[in-house]
């Protein structure tokens, strides 16, 4: 009897200690919800991005891209990016599209323009530049280099 009293108190413990260790990583794990206001990219090539990748400005995150499609009539892809709502974008800001490492994700880096306008809900950044592709740049170097010999 001793011995089952010992293994229900440990089993208790556990239980609790688990508990504890669930209801800190919850409260740290729920985040504030900021407002937020969906602006657009149009792109050639968004290789490696993926819904929920950071959108940065000066490496800070400030939105996540939120929906990524095709433009039917002329072939770009369409990013759809969610911003927190407390910048002001001027209108003539860029997107380009860049890595975190040689080996790392992709993300949307913005570069703030200089105009007194601001991009407001469902407007479209027009100066883009695309993902490159690591592949294809060695793919250059390596046949480029085979020429010369």
């Amino acid at each position: 009897m001793r011995h089952n009293f010992l293994e229900t108190i440990t089993g208790a413990i556990v239980l609790l200690v688990a508990g504890i260790f669930f209801a800190f990583g919850y409260q740290f794990s729920t985040s504030t919800h900021k407002e937020t206001f969906r602006i657009f990219a149009r792109f050639d090539r968004v290789d490696g991005v993926s819904i929920g990748n950071d959108v940065r400005i000066g490496g800070v995150i400030v939105g996540h891209i939120n929906h990524i499609s095709i433009d039917k009539k002329n072939f770009k892809a369409i990013v759809a990016m969610d911003i927190d709502a407390s910048l002001k974008l001027p209108k003539d800001s860029s997107a380009e599209i860049s890595s975190e490492s040689l080996m790392g994700g992709k993300y949307v880096n913005l570069s703030p323009g200089g105009d007194d306008a601001f991009l407001k809900q469902g407007d479209t950044i027009s100066l883009t530049q695309s993902s490159v592709s690591l592949e294809s740049l060695l793919s250059k170097y390596i046949f480029s280099d085979k020429d010369k010999k």
